[in-house]
């Protein structure tokens, strides 16, 4: 990885500096000369508590709300273009959990990518503190 100079984060560096801390630091790599950036989504990063149906569970991971929200963070700061989930494997999952938090990623980044083309078009921010009234966009 070093020789490809790419940066990887240990799950000690993320507890650490804070995972938002460290998107940020990656967003600002990925975006490097880059005009569209590719996401696959490795469900092996979350605890096995929260995604017990993959090949390679790693216990200490994200939990499935960090996962959540860092996906619609990615796609909406970044030019995303294409997203894939991996190690999704249904048959070591005897209540499905999952597969419905793949599909949630899924939704996640649709949602995301839908409220940044949103905020572009109004000349708007997304705060997530902020929710929408009445479906309106606040002023």
């Amino acid at each position: 990885m070093a020789a490809q100079k790419m940066r990887s984060y240990e799950m000690t560096e993320i507890v650490t500096r804070g995972l938002e801390n460290c998107l940020t630091e990656a967003f600002t790599i990925a975006l490097d000369e880059c005009d569209g950036i590719y996401l696959s989504v490795d469900i092996d990063v979350c605890d096995p508590g929260h995604a017990p149906g993959t090949g390679t569970p790693e216990p200490g991971g994200l939990s499935a709300r960090q996962l959540l929200d860092s996906v619609r963070r990615i796609c909406y700061e970044l030019p995303v273009v294409g997203l894939e989930i991996v190690e999704v494997a249904p048959p070591y999952d005897h209540a499905d959990i999952t597969a419905y938090l793949g599909n949630r990623v899924v939704l996640e980044a649709v949602s995301g990518i839908a409220r940044r083309r949103l905020d572009a078009e109004h000349g708007t921010t997304w705060d997530p503190a902020r929710p929408l009234l009445d479906g309106r966009l606040p002023e």
